[in-house]
């Protein structure tokens, strides 16, 4: 996706490269018309917009493997949030490899074949970190709205399954360019993302409005049910007061960061196509990319737990003033 944008600059950079050295090409050997070169071309200079992505792909890289480290060797964080997370986390690790793929792509293998695959990882991973987010507030909206019989519903097998439905879904969604519906052979059908197409393109900028319906439907709820709650467990007000402003302040958070991040993006993949000038899509994919930053200091490292073990691989020890009471799924 983001590897055509810079192609198609990259390759308006080579011709204007060519022109201005074409006096560097001697033809020696006529028989075989095999042009040598009498001067080393200069390098292509890399674009900033494709620097910054790199650089952002790498950031997301190690914070995301960071998290998956932590779930993978601590036997406690098994339960159904945390498989969740680790979901997310790995999806936001694949997108992370494929900025940084899609940097190698463009400026030492640009072919139709590296392209297909940079668009292919780059909508599976993004998709998969959307849904997961999604399955995320789902599970936190379960665990209010079924509080009493939250724990003995929600299996570890029932999450697995839910993951696995997520990413056979992603999976089919990222392998469709290489099936065959991309425009590499119809131009003028691109999408401001080539080789997508602008129907498909469009497809899946109105499937993330609904998705972002959605969530703001369910957190939504959750402030309703969180309230309600308090009214009914809350011995004073001032405590009822503060739980629940902060309650209220980090899922505004959570839905304005995830709209500031992606909306642009998705509107403007709707009303614009290849036409457009490309500065404006890169304009609107770095802060999309910069999600994928976010969501593990949102959904990993806030959780009590998570930070425990943080502490423990990091220092060996836990700080006196550290608050290990557990995290449930409710929590926002």
């Amino acid at each position: 996706m983001i590897h055509s944008l810079a192609a198609a600059m990259s390759n308006q950079l080579q011709n204007t490269s060519s022109l201005s050295t074409a006096g560097t090409w001697n033809l020696l050997d006529v028989r075989n018309s095999s042009p040598v070169r009498t001067a080393e071309l200069r390098p292509l200079p890399a674009s900033p917009w494709d620097i910054a992505l790199c650089v952002t792909g790498t950031l997301i890289s190690c914070e995301n493997a960071i998290v998956i480290a932590i779930l993978f060797y601590t036997p406690t964080l098994r339960a159904p949030m945390f498989i969740l997370i680790g979901s997310l986390a790995f999806a936001d690790l694949l997108a992370g490899l494929g900025l940084i793929l899609n940097f190698v792509f463009i400026y030492m293998l640009n072919t139709e074949f590296a392209t297909l695959i940079s668009v292919g990882l780059l909508i599976a991973a993004f998709s998969a970190s959307v849904l997961n987010i999604l399955a995320i507030t789902v599970d936190r909206y379960l665990s209010l709205y079924n509080a009493l019989t939250y724990h003995t519903e929600r299996t570890v097998t029932f999450t697995y399954v839910v993951v696995v439905l997520i990413w056979l879904v992603c999976i089919t969604l990222g392998l469709l360019p290489v099936l065959g519906w991309n425009c590499l052979r119809d131009e003028a059908s691109c999408s401001i993302c080539r080789p997508v197409t602008k129907n498909n393109a469009v497809v899946l900028a109105v499937t993330f409005l609904l998705v972002f319906a959605l969530m703001m439907q369910l957190y939504l709820q959750i402030c309703k049910i969180a309230f309600r709650h308090a009214q009914q467990i809350a011995v004073q007000h001032q405590f009822m007061a503060i739980s629940t402003t902060k309650g209220v302040s980090t899922l505004s958070v959570i839905l304005c960061t995830f709209a500031a991040c992606w909306m642009p993006f998705a509107m403007y993949s709707i009303v614009a196509d290849s036409s457009y000038p490309m500065i404006y899509t890169y304009a609107t994919v770095l802060p999309a990319t910069c999600n994928s930053v976010i969501n593990p200091i949102i959904y990993a490292y806030r959780n009590p737990d998570i930070q425990k073990s943080l502490w423990l691989a990091c220092c060996g020890c836990v700080p006196s003033n550290f608050s290990l009471r557990p995290r449930t799924s409710s929590d926002v």
